[in-house]
C-alpha cells in the first residue's frame, strides 16, 4: 500500500490545493513533500528493496493497476521526493501568482512522475507519462516568461508527437502478446519474440518519445528555450526529474522489449549521443544567459548517459547511479541560479560579479555544486561519470576508443564553461548598475535547501556505497 500512497498523496494534495487560498498552498505543498519523502524512505526500509502492488483496473483491455518498485524505481522516487522538498524550501518566501493553482499543478506532476517510475503495466505507464506532462504545459504557459506561448507550443508539439508514437508502439506489442496483456513481463516476452526486421522499426516508435524527453541530439531543440522561459521551480522538475523519465523508460521499457532493435541501432544512437555532448558543450561555452548555460550543460550530461545506456547491459548500474547524482547536482545548480537571479535581477553573467565578497555562503554553495557538475573527485558527480566512461570503454563496439575520447572532450569543455561561469559570477567587482540589487546571503529556508543538496553531493562523493547497494539489482532482464 505504500506504493499506492506514493501516487495518491501528491495527487490528492494537488487536487485539494486548487481549493486553498493565499499562502496556505505553500504549507500544504510542504506537508505533501515531507510525507512523500517519509513514505519513500519507509518503503525502502520495510520492503527489502523490492515491493509490488496490483489490483484490477481495466480487465477488458488486459490492463491492471500494477506498481513495482525495485532499486531503480525506489532510487528515482527518492530523487523526486528530495527535489520537491528542495523546490518548496527555496520558494517559501517568494510571491507566486495564484499559488494554489501553481502548487496544485506541481503536485499533479509529481504524481505522474511517481507513476512513471513505479508502473508495472504498459498502459498505466503511458497514463502516468501523460499525467506528468500535461500540468507542465499549463505551468509553462501561465507562469512562464515573455516568450512562453511559442515556446510552450513547441514543447507541446514535440512531446505530443512523441507520445503518439509511443502509444502506437506499445499497442502494437500488446496486440502480439499471447493473452492480450499490458503487463511488463508479457510485453517483454512479446517484443523479444518478434524478428529483428520488426524490432528495427518498432524501436523508433517507442524510442522517439524517450529521445525527445532525454533530450538526445537532434531531438533537443525544445529544451533550452523551455528551460529559459519556465519559472525556476518548473525548470528544476524538467531538468532534474523529467529528463530522467526518458532515461528510465529506455532502461525499463525499451531495451528489454526490443533488444534486437536496440542492438541494431545502438551504434547510431551512441554516435548521436557523442555528437550531442560536443554540440551542447560548445554552445554552453558561448552563453551569457546563465539559465541557457545550465540547460546546454544538462543536455551534454544526459547524452553521456544515453551513450553508456546503449553500450551494453553492464552499463545499467552506471546509468542509474548517474541519474540520481545528476538529478541532485542539476537541482542544486538551478537553486543557485534562482538565488542569483533574485539577487542581481538579471540572468546575464556579463552584469554579475563580486558574489564571493557580498554573499560568501552562496558562493561556497555555487563552487561545490560547480565542482560536482564537472565530476571533481570526492563529489558525487565523479562516481557516476567514472562508471559511465568505464561502461563506454567496455563496449564491444570497434569504436569504443573513439566514444571514450570524443565523450571525454565534454569533461574538458564542461570544466571551461562551468569555471568561467563561477569566475564571472562569484569573483571580480560588484556590478556598477543603477538597478536595485540585493546582496543578502541565503535565508533560513534557502539554507535548508542548499544544505540538503550539498549533503548528498559530499556524502555520496566520499561514500557512494548506499547508492551502489540500492542500484545493485541492475536492469530488468
Amino acid at each position: 500500500m505504500l506504493l499506492l500512497l506514493l501516487l495518491l498523496i501528491p495527487f490528492l494534495t494537488g487536487v485539494i490545493s486548487f481549493g486553498l487560498k493565499g499562502r496556505s498552498a505553500y504549507g500544504w505543498m510542504l506537508f505533501s513533500a515531507l510525507v512523500t519523502l517519509i513514505i519513500v524512505i519507509t518503503g525502502y526500509m520495510t520492503s527489502g528493496g523490492v515491493a509490488d502492488f496490483s489490483m484490477a483496473w481495466m480487465p477488458a483491455l488486459g490492463a491492471r493497476f500494477t506498481l513495482h518498485a525495485d532499486g531503480m524505481a525506489l532510487m528515482l522516487c527518492l530523487l523526486t521526493a528530495i527535489v520537491y522538498l528542495v523546490i518548496i524550501l527555496m520558494s517559501w518566501k517568494r510571491d507566486i501568482e495564484r499559488p494554489h493553482a501553481f502548487w496544485g499543478l506541481m503536485l499533479l506532476t509529481q504524481a505522474g512522475l511517481m507513476g512513471v517510475f513505479l508502473a508495472g503495466d504498459a498502459l498505466l505507464f503511458y497514463f502516468a507519462w501523460e499525467l506528468a506532462l500535461i500540468p507542465v504545459y499549463w505551468l509553462c504557459s501561465q507562469w512562464g516568461g515573455e516568450r512562453r506561448i511559442p515556446v510552450t507550443y513547441k514543447f507541446f508539439v514535440y512531446t505530443f508527437a512523441g507520445s503518439l508514437l509511443l502509444l502506437a508502439g506499445l499497442v502494437y506489442v500488446y496486440l502480439h502478446t499471447q493473452n492480450h496483456s499490458y503487463a511488463w513481463a508479457d510485453m517483454v516476452a512479446s517484443g523479444r519474440a518478434m524478428p529483428q526486421s520488426v524490432q528495427t522499426w518498432l524501436f523508433w516508435l517507442i524510442f522517439a518519445a524517450f529521445a525527445i524527453k532525454i533530450p538526445l541530439f537532434p531531438f533537443h531543440t525544445w529544451q533550452p528555450d523551455t528551460y529559459e522561459v519556465s519559472p525556476t521551480p518548473v525548470t528544476i522538475v524538467l531538468s532534474a526529474l523529467m529528463v530522467k523519465m526518458g532515461m528510465y523508460a529506455v532502461l525499463r521499457w525499451l531495451l528489454p522489449v526490443v533488444p534486437d532493435g536496440a542492438a541494431y541501432w545502438s551504434e547510431l544512437v551512441m554516435w548521436l549521443a557523442v555528437i550531442g555532448i560536443i554540440y551542447a558543450s560548445l554552445l554552453a561555452m558561448v552563453q551569457t544567459d546563465i539559465k541557457r548555460l545550465v540547460a546546454y550543460s544538462s543536455i551534454a550530461h544526459m547524452c553521456l548517459m544515453t551513450a553508456a545506456a546503449f553500450s551494453g547491459q553492464a552499463s545499467g548500474q552506471a546509468v542509474m547511479v548517474q541519474m540520481f547524482n545528476h538529478g541532485i547536482i542539476v537541482a542544486g545548480l538551478w537553486l543557485i541560479v534562482y538565488l542569483i537571479e533574485q539577487r542581481y535581477g538579471t540572468r546575464d553573467m556579463r552584469l554579475m560579479g563580486g558574489m564571493a565578497s557580498a554573499m560568501p555562503w552562496m558562493s561556497v554553495g555555487l563552487i561545490i555544486i560547480a565542482f560536482a557538475n564537472i565530476a571533481l573527485p570526492l563529489t558525487s558527480g565523479f562516481v557516476g561519470e567514472f562508471m559511465l566512461f568505464h561502461s563506454l570503454f567496455q563496449t564491444d563496439s570497434p569504436y569504443h576508443i573513439w566514444y571514450m575520447a570524443l565523450a571525454g572532450t565534454g569533461i574538458i569543455f564542461g570544466a571551461y564553461y562551468v569555471l568561467s561561469m563561477v569566475r564571472r559570477v562569484a569573483f571580480g567587482n560588484l556590478p556598477q548598475t543603477e538597478a536595485t540589487v540585493s546582496y543578502r546571503d541565503v535565508n533560513n529556508t534557502e539554507w535548508l535547501a542548499l544544505v540538503l543538496i550539498l549533503a548528498f553531493i559530499l556524502f555520496l562523493g566520499f561514500y557512494p556505497q548506499p547508492l551502489l547497494d540500492l542500484t545493485a539489482a541492475g536492469l530488468p532482464v
